[in-house]
């Protein structure tokens, strides 16, 4: 006597097969976003931030930016 539970043509038997096609799809769709993110921002950063020229990042740049300012006082000191 067959087990109706292992029965193949009963409503609620799921093929082992059926997840795989939708893993796909979501693992394609997963992949689409990730890479439209990444192209959204880079785009973002030429846009926004690129156009923006570097500091100058010279020692003697920074020498010059923390050096303390002349002050006028200072050379009338009696």
């Amino acid at each position: 006597m067959a087990n109706p539970s292992a029965d193949s043509t009963s409503p609620d038997a799921v093929p082992l097969d059926s997840p795989r096609p939708e893993l796909r799809k979501l693992a394609l769709k997963l992949i689409l976003l990730v890479l439209a993110k990444i192209t959204l921002l880079t785009l973002i950063w030429w846009v926004a931030i690129a156009p923006y020229s570097r500091p100058d990042t010279r020692p003697a740049a920074i020498e010059h930016l923390l050096a303390p300012a002349p002050s006028s006082s200072s050379s009338q000191v009696k």
